[in-house]
Formats: C-alpha cells, structure tokens, sequence
C-alpha cells in the first residue's frame, strides 16, 4: 500500500495566497460592482452635494430666539463653528478614534472588527453618515446587507471628496434622531438641556453621544440610569483619547444628567396660540409665493426662517401673568360654583346644558374618532357614560381621576379662559399674544378666533367720533339724566333710553367723569349727537374688521368684536390718531438665507393728532378716578386679585368693560409705547360669576394687564415707556377742567384711607 504524501509548505503556500487574493479579488469585483451601480442605487453628484433632509422652519422672535417650530422632522442644521469643542473629541473618541486619519474607510478598524469580534464597531463616522443619508437601516438579509455594506464603503469615500472632515461631522450630528422630537444636534441640546449647542458641558456633550449608540434604549427619559452609564463609557473613551484627565472623568461621572427638558411640539413651549395663528397664514403665503422652479414650499420640511414682531421677553411675561392670576381666579370660581346646582352655568334650562354638553361632544377628538371608526351612536353614548381612568387638566398639574367623558366635558367647562394681546402702535408690530390659558386642552384661541361683546370699553370710539366731529373738550358738563333717542330714529324699532348702572341720576358730569364712570346716559347723548354711522366709520378706519350694526345700542358696548381688533384700534389713539394695521411677521428666509419677502405695516389717519390726545386724557380719568383706579391705589387687596396693589405712578390710559350677567371682562390699557388688552370670561356665556364683585373687568382681566405690565417695566431692556403721552403743539382743546374728579363709592372719614368700592359697569344692553 502506498504511502499518502504529506501536503508541503509549497501547497501550503498555494492555499493561503489563494484565499487572501481571492477574498481581495471577491471583495474588489464587489466594491467595483457596488461603485460602477449597474441598477443606478448610488446616489448622484447632485444628491451628494445636495442631500435630501427634512428641516424644520423656525419662527425666530424680534429679540433673535427660536420661540418654535413647523416640522415633519424636528431638525434645524446647524454649521460646525456652532459646535463645541467638547462635543466634537466626544463625538470622535467614541465613534471614529482615527476618523482625521481615514478617507472614509477605517481598514484597521475593521480588520480588528474581523478578527477579534466584540471589540467595537468598524463603521466610521463617514459610512454612518452614508447610511443615514443614502442606504437606511440594515438589511437581515445577509447577502444584502454585504452589498449595503459595500454601497456604505463606495458613499463614504464620495463624501469625503465631496466634503470636509468638519462638514461631515456636522452633517452627521444635524442628520440624528435623539428621539423626543429631537432631530439634530441642535434640537437634542434644546430639548434636553435647554440650550443652544455652543453652551453644552462637557458632561451633557457625551450624554448625547452616548445616545449615538442606539436612541430608542439609552432614551433619557425612560432609562436614566442606562443613559447615565453610556454616558460614563464615553467620558472614560474621551480620557483614553487625552482630551480629559483621570480626575476631570472620575468628577463628571459622578454628576447626574442635569435634564432641563424643554419640548417643542406644536403644543408645547412659547407662544402657541401665536404660532397656530401664524400657521394658517404662512399656508396661504406658501401658495402665492412659489420657488423659483414653480414647486410650493412646505413649511414642514423646508427649513425657512420666519421672523416675527413677537419678543419672546413679553411672550414670556404675559404667560405668567395669565397664568398667575388666572389660576388664583379660578380657585374663587370653583368654590363659587360648588353652590349651584347647575354648575358652571347660570340662567339655563336643562334642556339647554345637554345642548352645551352635547355640542362639546361632538366636536371632542374622542367623538371623531368613535364616529370614524363606523360605531353606532347608542354605543358611543355608553362610551362616553362609562367612568374611566383619565387625565384632566389643572392648573397644579395633570390630575390622575376616575369619571366619564360626559363629566370631563362639564369639568372642563368650569374653566374661566382668557387672552392677552399687545401691540407697539408706532409699528404696528405685536409683542405678546396669549390666547387661552393652555393649549394642549383649549386650543380655541382667544386673541384672533373669537368674539365676543366688549362692553363699555367700545364707549371710547363713541367718545372720540364726537371730539373728532364737534371739538368738544374733556371739561364740557351735560346733565345725568336719562336720555331717550325716539323710535324710528336710525331705524330702531322702538324708543330706547338706556339706564345707568345702579339707576345714578342728577347733576352735570363732564366728559371725563362720563367715561371715568362709564355713565351710559353720557354716552347714549353722545352717540345722538354724531350719529351711529358716524361712529361704526371710525371704530372701522380705527381697525375694526367685523360688522358693527348702526345702532344706538353700541354706544354701551352690544357688539361682538376680537382681542385683536380691539388692541389695534386702541393702538390708533396710542399713536397720535394714525392706525397702523397689526403685523407678526417682519421677514421670511429660505434655508440659506435667501430673503423671499419682507413686510412693512400700512398707516392711515383715523383721527387728528390733537384728537387722539384728547381721547388718551380722557381715558387717563378712568385709571385716575374710575374702574380703572385699582392700578394706582396702595389699599389692601381683596383675595381674589392677584398681584395688587399694583401702585403705578406713570401715565395709563385705559378703560374696563363688563357685559351683561358678567359673561366678559375686558381691560385695555395703555402706555406710550404700548397697547394691551385682556379678555376673560367662560367658553359659554352662561358660564360666569353670579355677582359683579368678582365678575367685573376690572377684577377678572385688569390684574392680568398689571402683572404683565410690572414684568415689563422690572426689564428694563423692553424700553417699555413711563413718560406722559406726547401733548400736541397748539392744543386748541382745554383739557384742565378746573373741578376734581371723585372717585365713585363712599369716602372715608377724615384722616382715614378710603374703602375700595368696585365701580359696577354698565350691563344694560
């Protein structure tokens, strides 16, 4: 038998070379294949130098931040230079430690990956970059995932012809998701930690590299004690990389996360009533303006910069001061309301509730849906009967409770709502907007949606029509006595004479004591002498866009009319009689900057300088001797304002309004350089405090103004003015009247400090 020949090391020799130029040669005809792209997957010059990413529009306020988003992706791309250098060693001692060194491709890297499994990735920063751009996520196929590895290999080496090494790791940190809406570097280091990515920490920089490793586990908000770990690891990598000492990462580790979360949905942060509003606007603006290639833009995606009036300093200030007194408000009314019957309504049949309850039914979301879904209404009457765990909002918090939908919609109507809006009248631009008291569950806005009947505060354009048409002065006196205007006159359908609140009678008032008392007989002679066509003529060129009726009646307010239009026809008189129309955006920017439109106010004359002057002296009366002298006095406040005494010395002119059965209180009030007004009530005008004391503007919206106001003037980078409103040359109309104005209610014995007694206004309507 013959002996088997021993294989020799030429053979040996043989088999290795074979397997080493074969594996070179199936990897190279692969990497050939993957680049030549026979079925065109590899993305173009174009593509590369142009790749496709969702960034989200910022709205940017007057004072340069970011107060929020439109987004599909919650992505702003930010430039290198805005990076800090702490975040960028992070970045690379944990993810890419030769990433300077390599071309795209770290061959050493992965021939460790190969040899010594376990001990760390072999994909470069670039190639990781190439997969999110161009490849995805990993195929489980195994032969597909060789050619997307390979398509990964081909894309990295393009980019990094295509870009430098700093423009990639921007790319790549602009391109992640750190979930929570966080997409991008910057969006990660706003949400989590509340700051720009320039001001991360050390310590905050490689939390959110550690997030890098895989977003979905090491989730801050879910897995903490992970994500603090990871973190660790990659302070101890940046310490074997040199870039910190032993003592610096035994310091930083021991730190917890330091989380400052700051959302950024739709219905989180700043401003969100404003931003619905801008919204709807920019939806229109995007179909008259179209690129340059025909295409709409998609304020989603497009990543434009919309520069806006609004300065997040006053947005801020007015959010807490609703917030403030409203809050404190609503304890009063709850407790109000646990004496009657029919809470929160006044004044309605049972019948009309289940209407109120059964029209809030069908407009909630849970309503939708049972309705979309196909369910019969017997079955979605028992679903919305069943009591279930739930949140409900409160102003300490979500509340954990058990009730039915049913319960939760009357629970909900308990809630008193308010707006707040301000304007600068020399620029038409507005400063603050609040339109409701929280926007995740009453997303109606107060400011620009609604209206509502204003009260005596429509009586200063009845004022104005008759100073502007007759001259007459602040001092001129009329008798208080009832006034009729008899039937058929301006087309009413029978005599009207209105009375006074509390039926007050006798004497000769001037003007400025009508207005500072809000005396209805004053204004009904007021409106006869210049007519009602007269007045709806200014209140219109003033800017008051709804329908205002002829009618005698509006002299005391029975109209319906918005925040909005109120604020900027209040601003006419704050700007010497000119009105300029309310503008929020000032300019619109495409992602690089490139300006698509820039916006200027329009101005018209409403009223004469002197006029106009002559109308703010009067409203001054009423912040001096009327429902409006809360601002000034120092007395002890009742419980139920917030805030007080307020003890504003400046120059205020202002006025409050209160409709019938208190529904709506109203308080506009101004200074030089601004004009704000406030508006609260319920969602249902049945839904109101049962007496006047509480319900009256000047306790429901005028401590809303004055908080706001006191944060303003606390700031004194607003510039908000605390001189005397500019007295035109050659005034021709007196306006010192030689007697003093009273204030309304009891005086105090000699040497005493007078009882506060709240004016009642007018509610006859």
């Amino acid at each position: 038998m013959a002996k088997k020949k021993k294989p020799s090391f030429k053979n040996y020799l043989k088999w290795f070379w074979g397997i080493i130029l074969g594996g070179f040669t199936i990897v190279l005809v692969l990497f050939l294949y993957t680049a030549w792209d026979p079925f065109d997957t590899l993305p173009s010059f174009e593509e590369l130098e142009n790749p496709q990413t969702n960034l989200a529009t910022e709205v940017i306020s007057i004072d340069g931040k970011t107060i929020g988003k439109y987004a599909t992706e919650n992505r702003t791309a930010i430039h290198f230079k805005e990076l800090p250098v702490n975040l960028v060693n992070a970045l690379v001692a944990t993810e890419d430690e030769r990433f300077y060194e390599h071309s795209g491709i770290d061959f050493k890297g992965t021939a460790r990956a190969i040899l010594k499994p376990g001990s760390g990735g072999a994909s470069t920063i670039t190639q990781q970059l190439a997969k999110m751009l161009f490849t995805g996520r990993a195929s489980k196929n195994i032969l597909k995932r060789v050619l997307q590895k390979a398509k990964e290999w081909v894309v990295a080496i393009k980019l990094e012809r295509q870009y430098t090494k700093n423009e990639i790791i921007a790319m790549y940190l602009n391109k992640y998701d750190f979930l929570n809406q966080a997409v991008g570097i910057r969006s990660a280091a706003r949400i989590y930690f509340g700051k720009e990515p320039k001001e991360l920490e050390v310590n905050q920089s490689a939390m959110l590299v550690g997030m890098l490793k895989n977003s979905s586990y090491f989730n801050p908000l879910r897995r903490a004690a992970k994500v603090k770990q990871r973190r660790n690891v990659v302070l101890k990598q940046m310490t074997r990389s040199a870039f910190m000492t032993e003592v610096e990462k035994d310091s930083l580790q021991k730190l917890a996360l330091g989380l400052d979360i700051h959302k950024e949905s739709h219905k989180d942060g700043s401003a969100t009533y404003f931003r619905g509003h801008l919204q709807k606007l920019m939806r229109t603006w995007v179909q008259e303006h179209p690129k340059p290639n025909g295409e709409q833009y998609n304020i989603f995606e497009d990543g434009l910069k919309i520069f806006v009036t609004l300065d997040s300093r006053m947005q801020q200030y007015a959010e807490e001061a609703i917030d403030e007194h409203m809050s404190n408000l609503q304890k009063y009314f709850f407790k109000e309301q646990k004496n009657n019957k029919d809470a929160p309504f006044y004044e309605l049949e049972k019948s009309e509730i289940d209407k109120i309850i059964n029209r809030a039914k069908k407009n909630s979301s849970r309503y939708k849906r049972l309705k979309l879904a196909g369910k019969s209404s017997k079955y979605i009457e028992a679903v919305f009967k069943k009591k279930i765990k739930m949140k409900v909002f409160s102003y300490k918090g979500a509340l954990d409770t058990i009730m039915s939908p049913y319960d939760s919609l009357r629970y909900y109507k308990h809630f008193l709502r308010s707006g707040l809006l301000s304007i600068e009248p020399q620029t038409g631009h507005i400063k603050a907007w609040v339109g409701g008291i929280d926007y995740k569950n009453f997303k109606f806005d107060a400011v620009a949606q609604q209206k509502r009947q204003v009260g005596s505060t429509f009586k200063p354009f009845v004022y104005a029509t008759a100073i502007n048409q007759l001259k007459l002065s602040p001092c001129d006196t009329f008798p208080n006595i009832p006034y009729t205007i008899r039937k058929g006159k301006y087309g009413i359908p029978e005599e009207w004479t209105p009375k006074n609140s509390g039926e007050k009678y006798g004497g000769m008032l001037t003007l400025k004591e009508g207005l500072a008392g809000s005396v209805n007989t004053m204004s009904a002679r007021l409106i006869d002498m210049v007519s009602p066509e007269n007045v709806v003529r200014l209140a219109k060129a003033a800017g008051i866009e709804s329908y205002v009726p002829a009618n005698p009646s509006i002299a005391l307010g029975a109209v319906e009319l918005s925040l909005l239009e109120m604020v900027s026809a209040y601003s006419t008189f704050a700007n010497s009689g000119l009105r300029v129309s309310p503008m929020i955006i000032t300019r619109i920017e495409d992602k690089n900057g490139t300006v698509l439109e820039e916006f200027t106010p329009k101005t018209e004359e409403v009223l004469s300088e002197e006029s106009a002057y002559v109308v703010l002296n009067l409203l001054e009366g009423v912040t001096q001797s009327g429902s409006g002298i809360r601002l000034r006095l120092p007395w002890e406040k009742p419980a139920y304002v917030t805030g007080y005494p307020y003890e504003f010395k400046n120059a205020i002119a202002g006025k409050t309004g209160t409709t019938q059965n208190q529904s709506d209180g109203w308080f506009m009030g101004m200074v030089p350089n601004l004009a704000t007004g406030v508006w609260t009530g319920g969602e249902d005008r049945a839904t109101h405090f049962e007496g006047i004391g509480k319900g009256q503007g000047a306790t429901m919206s005028l401590p809303s103004w004055a908080l706001f106001m006191k944060k303003c003037y606390a700031d004194e980078s607003l510039e908000i003015s605390a001189e005397e409103f500019e007295k035109p040359e050659n005034l021709s109309i007196n306006i010192n009247c030689n007697e003093e104005l009273v204030v309304e209610g009891e005086e105090g014995e000699e040497g005493e400090e007078p009882k506060e007694v709240l004016p009642e206004e007018d509610t006859d309507f």
